[in-house]
């Protein structure tokens, strides 16, 4: 596992390397959270709030790294998420409950991953707006079948950004190979999410591969399969040990 200290001695060219997807054929399944020192997800319902310059670097080199950006319809409308640049964006949905104005919609490098049971109204209204939709499950969204549309699409660095629900799908699917969680240094309290929203309990056990501090006392720590690290198997990159 590799420890460093101090902010100052990475520079973007190290963190774009201690965050390197592996090599490999395979798609590569990687979140990216937040949550305060109690495990809140968000600060009055953004996890944005909890971010300060070091989460943002991390943010901006993960998704520098990625393929596409995949993310629960309700959470990009919440955080304000704009039009893709750079790694293309999959929105997921159920329900399509998404603004026929939502600007990211018409741009080409935006796809609204949902389910054959979608309302058909908000399917035509949203295909109006210019819309791609494409249909991962029958009566829910499937992790695996988000996956391996990516993957036909030769997107194979994913990166999620949740929300905490659609986290916990891909967790009881088992089809989360690393997360990338970083805890601010607050204790909030309340009754706010935590990063991984499952109904019911869902062991799976992470491996530890690397974490990072800076200066405002945040950790950035990076927990991967175990099955994906071992030896002769596939790693997390070069910074596993």
């Amino acid at each position: 596992m590799q420890i460093l200290r101090k902010a100052s001695d990475v520079t973007p060219d190290d963190l774009a390397g201690l965050y390197a997807y592996p090599d490999g054929p395979d798609p590569w399944v990687r979140a990216n959270m937040i949550a305060s020192v109690d495990g809140a997800a968000g600060l009055e319902g953004r996890s944005g709030d909890l971010a300060r310059d070091g989460d943002k670097q991390i943010f901006d080199t993960l998704r520098s790294l990625a393929d596409v950006v995949v993310v629960g319809t309700h959470t990009a409308l919440t955080e304000g998420y704009g039009q893709p640049d750079g790694p293309a964006l999959a929105l997921v949905s159920r329900s399509l409950a998404i603004p026929a104005d939502y600007r990211p919609l018409g741009d080409a490098h935006t796809l609204v991953l949902t389910c054959s049971t979608a309302p058909t109204p908000a399917r035509r209204s949203l295909a109006d707006a210019g819309a791609t939709l494409v249909d991962c499950g029958t009566d829910t969204v499937d992790p695996t079948a988000i996956v391996a549309e990516c993957a036909r699409r030769g997107w194979r660095r994913i990166l999620l950004e949740g929300g905490p629900r659609l986290l916990g799908s891909f967790v009881a699917a088992d089809a989360l190979d690393e997360l990338c969680l970083t805890t601010s240094p607050l204790l909030l309290g309340g009754t706010a999410a935590r990063p991984v929203h499952l109904d019911v309990e869902a062991p799976r056990p992470m491996r530890c591969t690397q974490v990072l501090t800076d200066d405002d006392g945040y950790l950035y720590a990076r927990w991967v399969r175990p099955a994906r690290t071992g030896d002769g198997d596939q790693t997390a990159g070069p910074s596993s040990r």
